[in-house]
């Protein structure tokens, strides 16, 4: 299996569609037998995708990706792990656990809590306070 990783300075790239380099990791029998840091420099939202599909990955682990680039990647068979914040070590160490995704790893606003909406109003909304 071939897992990438975004990163920036350690810890997961907040934007895919933005991100510039990743951790591309061999994993077998659950452990990782390979790793390698490459470019993911792309002009056009399609050659990321091509970029990742030429290099053989099966999952995407990255932060917030674009609804487009989300659909492209899966539809070309990758499944993408999104909206996941922090240290690189600890994402790579949850993943390898079954462990993915997780509420303590989840980009801030993203844990996972749906808000519903009722009459064209937040169903959290406060007449106080103006959003």
């Amino acid at each position: 299996m071939t897992v990438a990783l975004t990163f920036w300075d350690g810890r997961i790239a907040p934007v895919f569609d933005v991100s510039r380099r990743i951790l591309l990791l061999t994993i077998e029998g659950g452990r990782v037998m390979s790793r390698r840091t490459l470019s993911l420099e792309a002009s056009a939202a399609a050659q990321r995708v091509e970029r990742l599909v030429e290099l053989g990955v099966d999952t995407l682990i990255c932060g917030a990706i674009s609804r487009l680039l989300h659909r492209e990647l899966t539809d070309r068979g990758v499944k993408v792990i999104g909206f996941v914040a922090g240290e690189v070590a600890e994402v790579e160490k949850s993943f390898l656990a079954g462990a993915l995704p997780s509420s303590t790893l989840s980009m801030p606003g993203c844990r996972g809590r749906r808000r519903r909406f009722r009459g064209g109003r937040h169903e959290g909304w406060n007449q106080s306070r103006r959003w």
